[in-house]
């Protein structure tokens, strides 16, 4: 890999144990993306070869039982003498890829993150009397051999129907479940990898735009820049107001639902539902729900459509970077100018590393224009 920087590789069926000198020699390249929808993925690329008796009947590493489907595989990396999990997942893919000179057959390995095991099983399961938070408490407590720590955030409208209201019914797997119970209130679920190396956390609660700003992204700074390349986007089209009504269930009365702003920690000066002349609206059309359910339904349809109204993808170089970007946080922007400077939510980070070198791409996202920081963490 990249000179200062050490890819450990762990690998097993069960409890993974450092791989094999052969299969680490035979590593040309690896990729890990981190995104905050959805499952992350990573992709090893192995050099096949042919040499020995052994080999006379077919490629040693296409036969291992190592790199078989199912198998659990874990990556570290040690930067600045720190070690850090860069992806604890499953194997999901084989791709042989042989070639008519010596030397060049290759073996790709794909796979996922640990949640992939929650989405293996459609279940026709009953949650009487559970809200939210007890629902995916309990169903994460069914992973626990995968390391999974539940780090679940109480919503702000607690909906926990008593029996003879209705009964929430599950009838997706444990994944799609979680992810459809988050949605409700623009909650995100994801599985991220460690703290420590075995241990993985699962997290369902809103998008962490109040973390401890990670270190800064920085353009057209002479020695000090660290990021390649660049591209914005500002979508007017993408914040939206809602206005409508519901019949409220409990009481049968129609009562209004309008909201115009979002809840979301801001990130910017000029926030686009605030400061653009004009705003999509859209009218509310859920039913059977009480007004609190309605209003906690409505808010959250305004804090998705403003979480990409600037979307920033570039890419930088690790060394020059010194750490690791971290999707799912904030980080600070600089030196592009005080419309675009300032604190992003990252959204999405894909590690690519291959022998001298390491970069890293990613989408960076926030509500609007305008830096309200003076300075930022370097």
């Amino acid at each position: 890999m990249a000179p200062g920087i050490q890819l450990t590789l762990l690998i097993g069926p069960t409890v993974p144990r450092p791989a094999p000198a052969a299969l680490v020699e035979a590593l040309q390249s690896v990729e890990v993306t981190h995104s905050d929808a959805g499952r992350s993925g990573f992709q090893l690329v192995l050099k096949l070869g042919r040499s020995g008796s052994t080999d006379l009947q077919d490629y040693k590493l296409l036969k291992d039982p190592l790199l078989q489907p199912f198998n659990r595989l874990v990556l570290t990396v040690t930067l600045n003498a720190r070690v850090q999990v860069l992806m604890d997942g499953i194997i999901t893919n084989q791709q042989f890829s042989p070639n008519v000179t010596p030397g060049g057959s290759t073996l790709t390995i794909t796979g996922e993150d640990v949640s992939l095991m929650l989405d293996l099983e459609e279940k026709s399961v009953g949650h009487p009397a559970q809200d939210e938070t007890i629902i995916a408490t309990q169903i994460l407590s069914q992973y626990s051999r995968y390391g999974l720590l539940p780090e679940i955030v109480k919503p702000p409208v607690v909906d926990r129907p008593s029996i003879t209201e209705r009964l929430p019914v599950q009838l997706v797997t444990d994944l799609q479940y979680l992810q459809a119970l988050a949605q409700r209130y623009a909650y995100v679920f994801y599985v991220t990898p460690g703290p420590k190396v075995g241990t993985n956390t699962a997290y369902w609660g809103p998008p962490k735009r109040k973390t401890q700003p990670q270190r800064a992204l920085s353009v057209n700074l002479g020695p000090q820049t660290n990021v390649e390349s660049l591209n914005f986007e500002n979508n007017a089209l993408s914040a939206t107001t809602i206005e409508g009504r519901v019949q409220d269930r409990k009481t049968n009365r129609q009562l209004p639902v309008q909201d115009l702003t979002s809840d979301r920690i801001p990130l910017v000066k000029q926030p686009a539902l605030q400061s653009q002349s004009r705003v999509r609206r859209i009218q509310f059309r859920e039913t059977g729900r009480d007004n609190l359910q309605a209003s906690a339904y409505a808010q959250a349809m305004i804090d998705r459509s403003v979480d990409e109204v600037v979307s920033v993808s570039g890419e930088l170089d690790t060394l020059r970077y010194g750490d690791l970007l971290q999707p799912r946080g904030v980080v600070g922007l600089r030196g592009v100018g005080y419309s675009y400077d300032g604190r992003y939510y990252v959204k999405k980070v894909t590690h690519r590393l291959r022998h001298g070198e390491y970069k890293q791409s990613f989408t960076i996202t926030r509500e609007g224009l305008g830096t309200t920081d003076l300075r930022v963490r370097v």
